[in-house]
């Protein structure tokens, strides 16, 4: 045998022996995921997405999310499994436009893992088909329209919400109107937008449930100013209560205005967490002083310490009522990667899309800076049944606006809870 083919059987046979003291190779993975996998390199990043609205009028909502979502990335070094969590976001607005544009872009990234957002029900009614075909996990943090989690309405699978359902707030504001307050009769105004039409429509209904009658039900349209019109309508009657649960800059044009109108003397001003907003009660002026808002309402420990956080990273106090709510979806998808996120030696992660469904749908007594969340179904009787309402109802209060507020400080205090 000549030196050449000797040289190289012995290197073949060292190789061999290399191969055999290491064991067997391990077998490439192979997904049986129902709708796939994502797979993520040793040097590759958990990718999460945002969809919030960060223009506009709005803009108070997504940057009171994002900064939740910034921290509760913070709050586990900026990593998971041992790969960087990196974040980008898409302005989905606060309508369907921004919602179907933002979801088209997030849906064509094959590496994104979930997505935080909406933070307004019309931009997820939009955006929940895209989201959902493309085997992704959304789970919002201020989407609040019921028929969003409600089988055989807007629902698609992979969608889910850490805040209260309207189901709730609109009872929760109706029984606050009737009993605390003494109202016998009430008006609405909304916008036309799913989250404010869903709204009113819960509080009228369990107003008249409790014995109150609702002398006028009207809207609005987004972008109108001039509210002294439908003022006047409701002036016709007088009543207790005038509820508006939209948004800035048309509510504050509604609190701006009421003084204006003759008839309204003896009505009580009552918003919801759309008007939740530091900005509110200087844009609305003098007249915001005893108006009553419903929105999130979180205490505890846990939460005073996210708030430290809060003024650390950004200063002064988050501006709006939803960013513990962005924690904690953040950490429940998050969490979610954690439990079925299959690691090669090298560190690859295989995420089953299925999977992450599955686990954050199974999940139950998950303690939240928000309070205990559940995400399994729910029967809501004649309604229907529920799929990703992670709330249990209790992180929400009423607040009052007073002259404190138009001079700057916020929050405002809650002046009544549930089961109070």
């Amino acid at each position: 045998m000549s030196k050449r083919l000797l040289a190289i059987f012995a290197v073949l046979m060292i190789a061999s022996m290399v191969l055999s003291a290491c064991g067997p190779s391990a077998p490439a993975f192979e997904c049986t995921d129902a709708i796939g996998c994502l797979d993520i390199a040793p040097d590759e990043s958990v990718h999460l997405a945002s969809m919030l609205t960060i223009s506009g009028a709005t803009a108070f909502l997504g940057e009171d999310s994002k900064g939740g979502i910034e921290i509760a990335i913070d709050d586990r070094g900026g990593e998971i499994l041992g790969h960087e969590i990196i974040l980008t976001g898409e302005d989905s607005g606060c309508n369907a436009e921004g919602g179907q544009t933002a979801a088209t872009k997030v849906a064509s990234d094959p590496t994104i893992v979930g997505v935080i957002g909406t933070n307004c029900s019309s931009a997820a009614t939009a955006a929940i088909d895209t989201i959902s075909d493309a085997g992704l996990v959304m789970i919002s943090s201020s989407n609040t329209a019921p028929a969003l989690t409600i089988e055989g309405e807007t629902w698609k699978p992979g969608y889910y919400r850490v805040c209260h359902t309207d189901l709730f707030q609109g009872a929760v504001a109706a029984e606050f109107a009737y009993n605390e307050l003494g109202a016998r009769t009430t008006a609405t105004i909304h916008d036309g937008s799913p989250y404010a039409d869903q709204l009113q429509a819960v509080y009228s209904k369990r107003f008249v449930e409790l014995g109150g009658e609702v002398t006028f039900e009207g809207a609005i349209n987004v972008g109108d100013t001039d509210m002294r019109t439908i003022l006047t309508t409701v002036a016709a009657d007088s009543p207790d209560v005038l509820y508006f649960p939209i948004f800035e800059p048309e509510g504050d044009f509604i609190v701006a205005q009421f003084s204006e109108v003759s008839g309204l003397e003896n009505t009580t001003l009552m918003g919801a967490d759309g008007l939740l907003a530091d900005s509110f009660p200087e844009n609305s002026g003098p007249n915001v002083v005893g108006t009553y808002l419903s929105g999130p309402y979180v205490v505890g420990e846990a939460y005073d310490a996210f708030l430290d956080k809060w003024e650390a990273k950004y200063g002064g106090v988050p501006p709006s009522g939803f960013h513990a709510f962005a924690y904690d979806g953040t950490n429940i998808i998050l969490d979610a990667v954690e439990a079925v996120a299959i690691v090669d030696e090298d560190g690859t992660l295989h995420i089953g899309r299925q999977a992450l469904r599955d686990s954050m749908s199974s999940l139950a007594n998950y303690q939240g800076l928000t309070g205990a969340l559940d995400c399994t179904d729910k029967d809501f009787g004649e309604i229907g049944t529920s799929h990703g309402d992670c709330a249990t109802g209790g992180a929400l209060g009423i607040f009052e606006i007073g002259q404190a507020e138009l001079d700057g400080n916020w929050p405002p205090p809650a002046v009544y809870t549930p089961g109070e």
